[in-house]
């Protein structure tokens, strides 16, 4: 691209001296040629004073020095050269003057000019100046010749000009490319430099909105694969275990198990939808959300988790403020993020974990304690594979974007014992 920037630099400026120069080069001849007319006819005129009214008598002239190279000729009414030089006998012009009236005429060898000579009202001779036209051209193409190497000087410098605007040009555009190549390659955090030529500029801000877009959708799809794996293996195992204990257990009620199961499949269709709302929009809003009372979601909480829980010879419990639990709450959101927060205290904490539900007057407190002590950074507690092994490293991430999209916010309170704290804000 460089060199056809500089192409069609050279281009313009090569037509723009050829327009210049031709015009100028025609102008110059014209000049030169009007210039040796002139000088020619000054000559012939200032020779005529020089020839005195005894002329005709025969009396000698004494011609004046020609203030250019070109000859000078003193002709009688018989149209013969009396004195200086020129042809023996009188040409056109010279036989054209003897009429009265001053002659210029120009052959394919000379410039004359003829001047007549007059007394008393009477042409008595003519002055005739003459100069070769090969010493006319030779000066104008010496000047053609300086033209011509002013144009070089001019195409030269044109030249180192366009060379250097084509880098200014190109430049941008090669790191555009560079950029791009860089993206091709997997580098989503290159991004293209402006350089202060506005459309290059909105080119290259275009780019990099696009590749930040791109980088956001390959984020989603690369956490929605994380969150669903995260959140649909303990469900899902629920769900398996409770079916195989109920076909391998004859005394088991048989309804008590499909409504389990059946549980267990709302809760599973309500994280696929958390998940899918997560991965495709990039805020969500109350008005895409279905609100339920906070009371039910926390009672459901305990149903779910008294089980495992208790099977590891711990407690849950739930303090709840009376007044508090009619109060409507993004419903599947934050069944998300507490079966996360329960599901960190089971994994990661010890001893009772403690739920309690507070009304704070702007928002709603959802406290979940355990007895266990923070082990980790609180900086990153919410930050994706913090931890090692599969599906894990993503629960608290998960929650806290969760928690984004509602409008709501979750935090870390008390690292001993540990407790994080939902705080949901109050729908009219």
């Amino acid at each position: 691209m460089r060199q056809r920037v500089v192409r069609m630099a050279l281009v313009a400026a090569l037509v723009a001296l050829v327009l210049l120069a031709v015009p100028l080069a025609l102008v110059i001849r014209a000049s030169f040629f009007a210039d040796e007319r002139g000088e020619l006819e000054r000559d012939a005129m200032a020779a005529v004073i020089h020839v005195s009214p005894d002329f005709a008598a025969g009396d000698p002239v004494e011609l004046p020095p020609g203030q250019s190279e070109g000859r000078l000729g003193v002709y009688d009414t018989a149209l013969r050269l009396r004195a200086g030089t020129g042809p023996s006998t009188a040409d056109t012009a010279t036989r054209r003057a003897l009429a009265g009236a001053m002659v210029q005429q120009s052959a394919r060898s000379e410039l004359v000019a003829a001047v007549p000579v007059s007394h008393n009202e009477r042409v008595i001779g003519v002055v005739r100046a003459a100069i070769s036209t090969r010493s006319v051209w030779n000066r104008i193409l010496t000047a053609w010749a300086a033209l011509l190497a002013a144009a070089l000087v001019a195409l030269g410098a044109a030249i180192l000009v366009a060379r250097r605007q084509a880098r200014a040009l190109t430049a941008p555009l090669e790191s555009l490319s560079r950029a791009s190549l860089a993206i091709a390659d997997g580098d989503l955090s290159a991004r293209a430099a402006t350089c202060g030529i506005n459309e290059i500029d909105h080119v290259a801000d275009t780019h990099n909105a696009m590749v930040q877009r791109l980088a956001q959708l390959l984020h989603h799809e690369k956490n929605f694969t994380a969150n669903a794996s995260h959140q649909l293996r303990t469900p899902l195992t629920g769900l398996q275990l409770g079916l195989e204990q109920a076909l391998t257990t004859p005394a088991t009620n048989l309804r008590a198990a499909i409504e389990d199961a059946l549980e267990h499949a709302r809760h599973l269709n309500d994280t696929i939808d958390e998940v899918l709302q997560l991965a495709q929009a990039e805020t969500a809003t109350f008005s895409r959300t279905t609100f339920q009372p906070v009371g039910e979601l926390l009672e459901r909480a305990e149903r779910r988790w008294h089980g495992p829980l208790a099977q590891d010879g711990r407690r849950i419990r739930f303090t709840l403020d009376p007044a508090a639990t009619s109060l409507p709450v993004p419903g599947r959101t934050t069944e998300q993020i507490l079966e996360i927060l329960l599901n960190n205290a089971h994994r990661h904490g010890r001893g009772t974990v403690t739920v309690t539900l507070r009304d704070m007057g702007a928002a709603l407190a959802v406290d979940v304690t355990d007895e266990g002590n923070l082990a980790l950074h609180p900086k990153a507690l919410f930050e994706r594979g913090t931890t090692t092994g599969p599906g894990e490293g993503i629960g608290l991430a998960l929650a806290k974007d969760l928690a984004d999209t509602a409008g709501a916010r979750l935090s870390l309170t008390h690292t001993a014992p540990t407790t994080f704290t939902l705080l949901l804000p109050h729908t009219e």
